[in-house]
């Protein structure tokens, strides 16, 4: 298994031909990832790690954390440092793409044509919620066999679960990472194998010094917008620029955030914006894609301005991690920081487990019947047998057959 990439394959051919794989690989997750961010790491882990092996838990485990560090959705950037991993920047790309796409254009076609969001929830609704649940416990479950080989990680995975469980949001998830961290710098410093050929995706520096010259344009664009009071699409775009650069914790974090620099100037009313974040939730893929649908319903939207808007939402952020990533590469391989850097994947784990207990089964698990799918989802999702769509479309259908029976 390949867990490492010579720069000097940048740009070959062979990265061409794994950017398609990566883009096709990614379309079908951005099809079938019901759960929002938690379930996507899930779904992730499966696809990359167990199924087509394209690197390894350890590593997996490390691009998360870099990913739950920084500002924006956090399933996203994963999901370009897989492809980047994969197939460098054209990888990245191919990964973005593919996974957002789908959801953008159903939420672009939503807000042109002015669908809003019933109350209550459907059958076939709460069956991909309860989905979500089998599938993060099966990733958590392997995480924990892969990165918890000794009582030394699985206390701190533990301790993880503890401060993720008592400090709530992104406060939480920085905290539980810095303990990770510091705790295996203290007890694992002498209990690791010789390290291996193991590092960050590589970045070209043509690559990483584009993304701090973008990252600095933006931002700066962004806050003269505001700062003028622009209206129409050129505020309600610097509005979410300002959300996508500043979100951390997570897609669920940007409904206050967005709520105050969109709906608040008014750029877009406070119903047509609920309605968007409950239809952000009804689709597979990143909740960041309620973006598309803000610029495509607003007073000054329409097809190019959700475009717009979805580029804006996703761009200070990735700037920003492909400005900063080269950085990690470097600390991340001297031999003080690695006892450290597995910590933090211990950790990780327990980050995941928290998320699955506290947030997850509460909000999808709430009858008999949704019990029953994440089962049911749990079981096809450990046989390995049946492909991730499959999965998906028998919960939505196990979903809407109990709603029918009253068990939902």
């Amino acid at each position: 298994m390949a867990l490492h990439r010579d720069e000097a394959t940048f740009g070959e051919g062979e990265d061409a031909q794994r950017a398609r794989e990566v883009l096709a690989a990614f379309l079908r997750l951005g099809l079938t990832s019901f759960g929002g961010p938690t379930a996507h790491i899930g779904y992730f882990r499966s696809a990359f790690v167990q199924r087509r092996q394209w690197l390894g838990e350890d590593v997996f485990a490390q691009y998360f954390a870099f990913a739950s560090l920084l500002p924006g959705p956090t399933s996203s950037q994963l999901g370009m440092l897989i492809g980047l991993h994969r197939a460098g920047p054209l990888g990245a790309g191919a990964a973005w793409l593919g996974f957002t796409l789908p959801s953008a254009l159903l939420l672009m076609v939503a807000g042109l044509v002015g669908v809003g969001l019933e109350e209550g929830r459907a059958g076939w609704l709460a069956g991909l919620a309860a989905a979500a649940v089998g599938v993060v416990a099966w990733a958590v479950w392997g995480m924990a066999r892969g990165l918890l080989p000794d009582w030394h990680r699985r206390g701190i995975a533990l301790a993880g679960f503890a401060v993720t469980a008592v400090v709530a949001g992104a406060p939480g998830q920085f905290l539980t990472l810095g303990l990770g961290a510091a705790a295996g710098a203290l007890l694992l410093r002498d209990r690791l194998p010789p390290p291996g050929e193991l590092a960050a995706a590589p970045v070209p520096a043509w690559f990483a010094t584009a993304a701090r010259v973008g990252f600095v344009g933006v931002t700066a664009a962004m806050a003269t917008a505001l700062v003028v009071g622009a209206g129409g699409l050129v505020g309600l775009a610097a509005g979410i620029v300002y959300a996508g650069t500043f979100i951390v914790g997570g897609g669920h974090v940007v409904l206050p955030l967005l709520e105050s620099t969109v709906v608040e100037p008014g750029h877009v009313g406070p119903e047509l914006f609920l309605a968007g974040y409950g239809l952000a939730q009804a689709v597979p893929g990143p909740l960041f894609t309620i973006a598309a649908f803000l610029g495509a319903a607003a007073p000054a939207g329409g097809a190019v301005a959700g475009l717009v808007c979805l580029i804006a939402i996703f761009l200070p952020s990735t700037l920003l991690m492909f400005a900063v990533l080269p950085a990690w590469r470097r600390i991340q391989n001297w031999p003080a920081v690695r006892p450290a850097l597995v910590g933090m994947g211990a950790a990780v784990t327990g980050l995941l487990a928290a998320a699955l207990v506290i947030v997850l089964i509460p909000e999808a698990i709430t009858s008999p019947g949704t019990a029953a799918v994440a089962m049911m989802v749990l079981a096809l999702v450990a046989s390995g047998r049946v492909p991730a769509w499959l999965t998906v479309l028998a919960a939505a259908a196990g979903g809407a057959a109990l709603d029918v029976a009253g068990l939902m």
